[in-house]
């Protein structure tokens, strides 16, 4: 295949991934941006594997038979709410294989045009590090969130006295052995980059706290793409650094948007430790010995049923049982009624960027009905219900209130504005983030406590 034919190819592949992207910013036309993105992936590959350069289509096919029969396999299997862990696991895997290719190309740089071995261009050095370092980061920082969602470590953030410190020592070695590569071509040097990246991928994810993750997943799947990125300069492959710069650039967009829905600062997510300066769980609610009002379905639909405006808030609990589908049928009951039923959606409910909307999108939800935290807060003050489902930190009141909480600063749902409060939660125990939440010892909150799902089929029973 002739260049101009590749560059062509490439360009028309880069176009596709770009209106995916446009494609993936409504749910609307986000069927059609992923076909796009399918297509783009397609021609990429098809232009990829048609390079003359290309010997060993062997081993490429058992990879992608392997891999796709992997991937097929857990996409079939994989629940809603283990989907923020599969994000992370992938990420990591995004992360190895950039390492991958900058260690194949750094011990054989003769198939890549880059120099010999021992003799490579400084250029091409520099390149190959920064792939493998991003993507040694983004490894093993997603190994740690990957934890953390899957409870296999704690959500709690794990802070010690001279982390930045630290972290800022292992920034400068690892630009001091960059450095030294390029400098020198040791492979001693090679291998320094790569452990000393692993080693700050641990040390920047480790201080974060779970309720943070949300934010921490969007912003490892940036470092992916900036790796795949910076191993395209390697290998040369323009596809592979226009989807790498996409992906990373709209990953630090979307982190950058979360960051202000959860009054963070985008450097600190960079440098690590962020949501990780309290030492442990506020006083949030200091709920001991309070009393709370309890009520049933009968009582929930009986409140709802004579309201004129309902504002339902989902968060993770909604996700864990799965309750979208009987929450959508409760929907359509109540506007039966006559009732004026919305949706709101705080932009880290959940455990990853858009959980809630992906849920709700499953299970058809119209879309009109569903409203970002800026676009429907101002409305939980002429709400006659606010319907909470397994929201807990993105409604509490503490993070107004409490300058000692974990969650101080965090814009949140002001669903205690609305006249009623139905708040559907197992039990008393805090959420993510560890922090009580006052809102259960309002005057104008009603506990439900059972599993979302089967306190929505109770509700959708007693309105039928």
């Amino acid at each position: 295949m002739s260049e101009s034919i590749t560059g062509f190819a490439y360009l028309a592949a880069a176009v596709c991934f770009i209106l995916a992207l446009r494609g993936l910013s409504s749910p609307e036309s986000a069927r059609r941006g992923v076909g796009l993105g399918v297509i783009g992936m397609v021609i990429a590959i098809g232009t990829t594997l048609a390079d003359p350069t290309v010997m060993s289509f062997e081993l490429i096919i058992a990879g992608v038979v392997i891999g796709g029969a992997i991937g097929t396999v857990v996409a079939l299997k994989i629940e809603m709410t283990a989907l923020p862990q599969l994000v992370a696991a992938f990420h990591s895997l995004v992360g190895l294989a950039a390492v991958f290719v900058a260690a194949a190309a750094f011990f054989a740089p003769e198939a890549y045009g880059i120099g010999v071995l021992g003799n490579i261009q400084a250029a091409s050095l520099i390149e190959m590090s920064v792939g493998a370092a991003i993507g040694a980061i983004t490894f093993s920082g997603s190994l740690i969130a990957f934890g953390k969602l899957q409870g296999v470590l704690s959500g709690s953030p794990l802070v010690f006295t001279g982390q930045h410190a630290l972290n800022a020592l292992l920034g400068i070695a690892l630009v001091a052995s960059v450095v030294w590569l390029v400098q020198s071509n040791d492979p001693n040097a090679f291998w320094a980059v790569v452990a000393l990246s692993i080693i700050l991928g641990f040390t920047i994810i480790l201080p974060i706290g779970g309720a943070d993750m949300p934010v921490v997943v969007s912003m490892l799947n940036s470092y992916s793409g900036w790796a795949a990125c910076g191993i395209g300069f390697t290998l040369s492959n323009t596809a592979l650094i226009v989807t790498g710069a996409l992906v990373g650039s709209s990953g630090a967009i979307l982190s950058y948007i979360m960051c202000k829905g959860m009054n963070r600062s985008i450097f600190n997510v960079l440098l690590g430790g962020f949501g990780g300066e309290v030492a442990g769980p506020a006083a949030g609610g200091g709920g001991e010995g309070k009393a709370v009002k309890s009520g049933s379905g009968d009582d929930a639909a009986f409140i709802m049923r004579n309201a004129s405006k309902v504002i339902i808030v989902p968060g993770y609990g909604m996700a864990v049982a799965q309750a979208q589908h009987a929450l959508r049928e409760m929907g359509d009951l109540l506007k039966a009624e006559g009732v004026d039923v919305s949706y709101a959606i705080h932009p880290v409910a959940g455990r990853m960027p858009g959980h809630m909307n992906v849920l709700l999108a499953e299970a058809n939800v119209p879309y009109d009905e569903v409203f970002e935290l800026e676009e429907i807060n101002t409305q939980f003050a002429t709400a006659d219900v606010a319907f909470v489902i397994g929201a807990n930190d993105v409604t509490n009141p503490a993070a107004k209130t409490d300058p000692t909480s974990a969650i101080y600063g965090m814009p949140i749902l002001e669903v205690e504005n609305a006249g009623t409060v139905l708040f559907i939660k197992r039990s008393m125990a805090s959420g993510y983030a560890g922090v009580d939440n006052e809102l259960f010892f309002r005057d104008n909150t009603m506990m439900l406590f059972s599993d979302a799902k089967a306190m929505t089929e109770s509700i959708v029973q007693a309105l039928g």
